[in-house]
């Protein structure tokens, strides 16, 4: 076997952790001894073992003259864990292949220097295009200190979220809707507006095998979320987060005391500034936000220029209807050239739904 062959088998092992790390990357490792697989691990959780050290406890022999392939540069600080530097040369690790670099400006490059003058060999960018692929979400927050935000809805072939009358369920087939729930699973909150929570009463959870319920955040400027809604029901249960503008101490107590945490923030045009929140979820560690929520707030995101890529489920059907809603609302841009545009934009079936995904390239109309 290669190089590529054995970064492959680490990339694997590091997609395990999905929607389990954050705000710390996804990392897999395999150690090679005499062409023999004798150590593989990856990160679980955030707090947990890295991957270094995990692969280096599950060794079937001493791993002293080994190679270990590893998706991201090994950490050289401490941290929630200690340097896994220290573990390599420690254990006698004789070469290591790495896939991608650690832009954390605590690491960037001091792990590959500090492992290569203590005499081990070091290759760098081994299926760098694949590994750096999983981890955008770190490597976004890394480098910026606040959440990659994504913004997804469902819509009909005729771009409509719900029919004239406001019905919306179902748009999209079950495969599309299990789809959703990975990527609440995958990513590290979730976040609607008030309108989303008075209209549907959502639980907004994660509801398949295995998964990590996201944490939930509600754009509320006035605080009028219903004390019987799901969402306060069961805020003791998942965390929740209402989000505020300038509202009385008593009303906010009420949340409080049903399990909630209340950010009061600063207004814009009448509604919480999302600028001021994204600022203030990167402070409390959340790396990434799904938003779910509907036109108004979609709008809000994209004329603040957060919005990092747009993940849209189209169904085979037409709505129709002048009063239907479309995903974003607002007072749209006024020209062409001032769209929000996408890169690296890919098509997925799902059932006889499609997901069309991309990446923001540029928001000529962002306001900041």
């Amino acid at each position: 076997m290669e190089d590529k062959d054995y970064m492959r088998m680490a990339l694997s092992l590091a997609k395990k952790g999905m929607g389990w790390t954050s705000p710390n990357p996804m990392v897999g490792a395999v150690i090679v001894k005499d062409e023999r697989i004798i150590g593989e691990g990856y990160h679980h959780r955030c707090g947990g073992l890295h991957a270094e050290r995990e692969a280096l406890a599950a060794c079937s022999e001493d791993p002293k003259g080994g190679t270990m392939y590893v998706t991201l540069e090994p950490c050289c600080h401490t941290g929630r864990q200690p340097p896994c530097t220290e573990a390599l040369v420690g254990a006698g690790i004789s070469r290591v292949v790495i896939g991608s670099s650690d832009p954390n400006p605590l690491v960037a490059g001091k792990g590959i220097e500090y492992l290569r003058k203590h005499g081990i060999e070091v290759e760098t960018g081994v299926l760098e295009e694949e590994c750096d692929a999983i981890n955008y979400v770190f490597f976004h927050y890394i480098t910026t200190g606040t959440p990659y935000v994504v913004m997804k809805y469902a819509m009909t072939m005729d771009g409509k979220i719900a029919t004239g009358t406001g019905a919306s369920k179902w748009i999209t087939g079950e495969a599309a809707r299990r789809d959703v729930h990975e990527q609440r699973s995958h990513y590290r909150a979730i976040m609607v507006g008030v309108g989303t929570v008075i209209a549907d009463d959502p639980m907004l959870d994660c509801r398949i095998e295995g998964g990590r319920n996201p944490v939930r955040i509600i754009c509320d400027t006035h605080l009028r979320t219903p004390m019987d809604s799901r969402i306060v029901r069961t805020a003791r249960e998942i965390p929740t987060i209402m989000v505020a503008g300038a509202v009385s101490c008593e009303r906010k107590a009420a949340y409080i005391e049903a399990g909630c945490r209340v950010y009061s923030l600063p207004e814009r045009d009448g509604m919480v500034d999302l600028s001021s929140l994204i600022e203030r979820l990167g402070q409390e560690e959340i790396d990434s936000i799904l938003i779910e929520g509907g036109a108004s707030l979609n709008w809000s995101a994209m004329r603040c220029g957060i919005v990092n890529r747009v993940l849209a489920y189209i169904a085979p059907r037409l709505f129709g209807g002048e009063l239907a809603k479309s995903p974003v609302g607002g007072e749209g841009v006024g020209y062409p050239d001032q769209a929000m545009a996408l890169k690296d934009v890919t098509v997925r079936e799902l059932g006889n739904d499609f997901l069309i995904e991309g990446e923001v390239k540029s928001n000529v109309y962002r306001i900041s």
